[in-house]
């Protein structure tokens, strides 16, 4: 049974002719006879009295109900459709990092809102693991976050590279490791530190780099919020490692000091084998991403264009200096 079956049955119920349904539906009358044969053939009944007026018999009068629901359903999904190529859809949803939202998507989401003033935006920030599960999950539509291919090797998902940034140390002005420059591994693995709760991309790959070196992360406080973490650090004790991004609040803060981490060191407390696992340009990778289907959307495919368009940050421009001192 065949759509158009259904749709010439409906024109002949309603018009009362075949002649009259192929004017109607702007095909030939014998068009229209054998989409009704066809359809007769499928159910094992005639659906009409053939004569001089096209008269329903008892299977058609029991077909047709039936008929216009389908027919009407299918009208319906097919206007959605077209509303939602249109650009028409109700709404857009995103998941983004916490440091994204802040720092580098409020003129994406105005112009977006200005752009497409009757399609409701909206921003939840989620740790990047998290954003990627309801990503998969349909329950948005678009994610920035960092990089995690566990999620992102699907061959639905596009992936889009925004920027890479480098990991730096976020602690108090008066903290010992103020002292550097550069703060060097085996300085840094001797102090217990703030990290991201569990679905954060940056909790796993702390995680991950101190596995590599071989050395004991003491993480003692979890959290989620970036206030947070500089409210902690404040303290005087504990320090933090986070993207370049997560810190530019913190520029200028003379409570605090941000430091860049040494690529190498001779210290022994970090093994031979650590110190070749050492990564000189240890950064993370920031993403956006989406499924392939989507991008066929127009408002979805514009977000993505705004976002290229106003990130990547330029790094270079922003001098992360000897804060704090």
């Amino acid at each position: 049974m065949r759509l158009e079956q259904l749709q010439a049955f409906l024109s002949v119920a309603e018009t009362g002719s075949f002649q009259q349904a192929a004017r109607k539906c702007g095909v030939t009358q014998s068009t229209i006879s054998r989409q009704v044969q066809g359809l007769e053939a499928e159910v094992g009944l005639s659906l009409f009295h053939r004569s001089a007026h096209a008269k329903l018999t008892v299977g058609g009068e029991r077909l047709l109900p039936h008929a216009r629901k389908i027919c009407q359903t299918w009208e319906n999904a097919a206007e959605e459709l077209e509303d939602l190529l249109a650009g028409k859809q109700p709404e857009l949803c995103v998941a983004a990092i916490h440091s994204v939202c802040a720092a580098y998507l409020p003129p994406v989401l105005q112009k977006f809102c200005h752009n497409y003033p009757n399609v409701q935006l909206r921003v939840t920030s989620l740790g990047s693991d998290r954003a990627l599960k309801v990503l998969k999950d349909g329950l948005v539509d678009i994610a920035v976050v960092m990089n995690n291919r566990y999620f992102t090797q699907a061959p639905e998902m596009l992936v889009q590279v925004l920027y890479n940034e480098p990991i730096e140390v976020l602690m108090a002005a008066g903290h010992p490791l103020a002292q550097f420059d550069r703060v060097p591994w085996p300085e840094l693995i001797c102090y217990p530190q703030v990290v991201f709760k569990d679905g954060y991309g940056m909790q796993r790959m702390v995680q991950e780099q101190f596995g590599r070196i071989g050395a004991k992360l003491h993480a003692v406080l979890e959290l989620n919020t970036l206030d947070a973490f500089r409210g902690v650090v404040r303290q005087g004790e504990l320090i933090a490692l986070l993207p370049h991004s997560a810190l530019l609040e913190a520029v200028g803060d003379r409570t605090l000091a941000i430091r860049s981490i040494a690529s190498e060191s001779a210290n022994s407390k970090v093994s031979a084998i650590g110190q070749s696992a050492i990564d000189p340009t240890w950064t993370r990778e920031v993403v956006m991403v989406t499924t392939h289907d989507r991008m066929q959307i127009p408002p979805i495919a514009h977000f993505c264009q705004l976002v290229r368009e106003f990130v990547p940050p330029q790094f270079d421009a922003v001098k992360l200096e000897k804060s704090g001192s």
